[in-house]
């Protein structure tokens, strides 16, 4: 009877345990991964997208048509460069706490000398992709064979690291620098590698502080309510601003999405091609582009006569159609004003003069050419002498107190009739003597050059 009793327990709990299983099969990943995360006020991952390279190739709208099939308000995290020890661990520690899966782009040469750094990403369930061997900001303008050599070398050192077990290593490659080129993009695609851009980075390789890398993802993430946000998990300040961003997240309402490679046992996501357009476009919006206009070749050619002058009279038309509409008497048409030639009277013939008008007298011509005497010219060019002297000493007084007015005056300006006494003729005696003449220039001493040309006699 025990026996029996026994036996029907056991089968009880054969049974249990297999719905357990089972139901654990059922379970969604989100399902699973909430139960497992110790903090009931976390973020957590809300789901897992298995997406297939060869279908998609390339994603992220910043630099591609395509992104990953999200729904509203759903982010992916991802993080390159790694890993680095120092922060790297910080940066898992508050992923864990927060039940957060993401995505990790990995140098080469940093896995080759932190190896143990690749390890726990794996152990801590995110995913794994590279980043190149060395991380050069030239793939853009590389050939193929150095293209190459980057590409392997870094997967190749991922791999190392993970004793060579490819099963763990995501066929996802970020291009260092987001410097796509045609040579890269294709030969990833060859080897069945997903190229990864982003929609939005938070420029953390930048020299900005926490706030700004809190406040660009933000901002960003709320611009367009969905896709991949670009990290470094090297960066002090990422590491300063990854809590808060994680916090906001949560509290706006957002959800985390973890995506994992497609394989023989893990099927891609259903999706539709619209979903894996940022903005996907509706039944309101033509999805067709309009024909394009055939050449024509044509077969024959026709000269059109040149139009008449009278065909461009616009007047006839506009007015007489406007006339009709508004119901206004025609204008009446006026002529221009015709140009009429000047009629210019008979030129009247002046007389010629006769020739006494430009004869001079003879007294008088004598008079003009009559030379100085001595002590007339001794004295008059002692006169010279002293208004020259005079006539600078006045000048720089001048220019000392009015400096910008003398500079735009002459110096034989500023002195008026000071420059020169005029010359008076005396006028003909009436018994036809000779005309004296005689320079009226005076000695002056510099006291009567100064005083406003006072005349002084002789």
């Amino acid at each position: 009877m025990i026996a029996n009793v026994l036996v029907m327990i056991r089968k009880r709990s054969r049974t249990v345990v297999r719905a357990a299983l089972l139901g654990c099969g059922l379970m969604t990943p989100s399902a699973a991964l909430a139960a497992d995360c110790p903090n009931p006020n976390a973020l957590g991952t809300s789901r897992t997208l298995v997406v297939d390279p060869k279908e998609h190739p390339r994603i992220g709208t910043m630099q591609y048509p395509e992104t990953l099939p999200l729904a509203d308000h759903e982010v992916v995290l991802t993080f390159d460069d790694g890993p680095l020890p120092k922060y790297s661990n910080q940066v898992l520690a508050i992923l864990a706490s927060q039940c957060v899966k993401a995505t990790f782009f990995t140098i080469g040469s940093q896995a080759r000398f932190n190896p143990e750094g690749v390890r726990k990403l794996i152990a801590a369930g995110h995913t794994v992709g590279t980043h190149s061997q060395n991380h050069p900001l030239t793939m853009n303008k590389m050939p193929l064979e150095k293209v190459r050599q980057e590409v392997d070398d870094g997967i190749a050192s991922t791999l190392a690291a993970l004793n060579g077990d490819k099963s763990k290593l995501a066929p996802f490659f970020r291009i260092p620098g987001l410097m796509r080129a045609e040579i890269p993009e294709a030969y990833l695609a060859s080897q069945g590698i997903q190229v990864w851009s982003a929609d939005f980075p938070a420029d953390d390789w930048r020299h900005i502080s926490p706030q700004r890398v809190y406040d660009l993802a933000i901002q960003r993430i709320e611009a367009k309510r969905k896709g991949i946000l670009l990290l470094h998990d090297i960066q002090p300040r990422t590491v300063a601003a990854l809590p808060r961003i994680l916090n906001t997240l949560k509290e706006r309402g957002y959800r985390i999405v973890h995506v994992v490679p497609a394989t023989p046992d893990r099927p891609a996501t259903p999706t539709q091609p619209q979903q894996w357009y940022l903005h996907p476009p509706t039944e309101t919006v033509a999805t067709t582009r309009w024909p394009r206009i055939p050449n024509f070749v044509f077969t024959a050619t026709r000269t059109l006569p040149a139009p008449v002058l009278a065909d461009m009279d616009w007047r006839d038309a506009d007015i007489l159609d406007h006339a009709q509409r508004t119901r206004v008497a025609m204008p009446v048409r006026t002529l221009w004003p015709q140009p009429q030639l000047a009629r210019f009277a008979s030129v009247s013939t002046l007389p010629i003069p006769a020739s006494d008008v430009f004869r001079v007298p003879e007294a008088l011509d004598l008079t003009l050419l009559a030379a100085r005497s001595a002590a007339d010219r001794r004295l008059a060019r002692r006169a010279t002498v002293g208004v020259g002297v005079s006539r600078a000493q006045a000048f720089s007084a001048r220019q000392a107190r009015h400096p910008k007015q003398a500079a735009h005056q002459a110096p034989g300006a500023a002195h008026g009739r000071a420059h020169g006494a005029p010359l008076h003729v005396a006028p003909p005696a009436a018994d036809n003597a000779s005309v004296h003449v005689a320079n009226n220039v005076k000695k002056r001493t510099p006291r009567a050059e100064a005083s406003a040309g006072r005349r002084v006699p002789d």
